[in-house]
């Protein structure tokens, strides 16, 4: 969890920069783009069509797992690499967002419409609070005292229209990036370690839950003749799916 609590902060910073400058208080252009909303939905259709679309996104993902034999062995970096591509493959054929996507999506999501800098700062923190997570390379105090000094320099609170007020802020969360290390551009190699460690964690889940459901087998009396214990890198999920 710490490497995952590290790398949101990374990813924090250069998403919720970029969104934090964007003009018209970070509406996204393509909120502006959207096609005429389609008409109206009775409750009925619209649970028929929510039952379909997951139906069809289940089916797409099973479709691809039973293609793919997964080693649950959350220490053989090879397994887990592997593990990553499937359920990357998964993500995309099932349109399903990753954890990158998804913290994006969130950020910009629940900061719509806030006017000013210090609530922006704030909401991403409660984002984060939500999902389990520390704040391990003090990015969120910083970015704070970052503003703090800026808005005693414009001797009032930043608004996110505020161009000139908004540059000095971001100036200063380049020199937190700059002490903390995080490079723009390192993004991809951000999210794809992300990617990893979950990949990890959840093979480490799956190897519990099969370790679990074997000790609960052996106490049952019409398997008391199978073998003593089977290596839990030696299963086939596929058989299970």
């Amino acid at each position: 969890m710490a490497l995952s609590s590290r790398l949101f902060s990374k990813s924090k910073l250069i998403y919720g920069s970029q969104m934090l400058l964007q003009k018209d208080y970070a509406f996204p252009v393509r909120h502006y783009a959207k096609p005429s909303a389609p008409p109206a939905l009775k409750g009925d259709q619209m649970l028929k069509n929510i039952f379909v679309e997951v139906k069809k996104k289940f089916e797409t993902a099973i479709g691809i797992l039973k293609n793919e034999k997964i080693t649950i062995d959350p220490e053989d970096p090879a397994a887990v690499a592997h593990y990553a591509k499937v359920m990357k493959t998964v993500r995309e054929k099932a349109s399903l967002l990753s954890e990158a996507q998804d913290i994006r999506a969130t950020i910009e999501t629940e900061t719509q419409g806030i006017p000013d800098a210090r609530t922006y700062l704030l909401t991403l923190k409660e984002i984060r609070i939500k999902r389990g997570l520390t704040d391990d390379l003090g990015a969120e105090a910083q970015m704070i005292d970052a503003l703090d000094k800026v808005e005693k320099e414009l001797k009032k609170p930043l608004l996110r229209n505020d161009k000139k007020g908004m540059d000095l802020l971001l100036a200063e969360f380049d020199k937190i990036n700059k002490k903390l290390g995080v490079r723009r551009e390192d993004l991809p190699k951000y999210e794809d370690e992300l990617e990893i460690k979950l990949a990890k964690a959840q093979l480490e889940e799956l190897k519990k839950d099969a370790l679990e459901a074997m000790e609960t087998q052996k106490k049952r009396e019409e398997f008391k003749d199978e073998p003593e214990s089977v290596d839990v890198k030696t299963l086939d999920i596929r058989n299970f799916l």
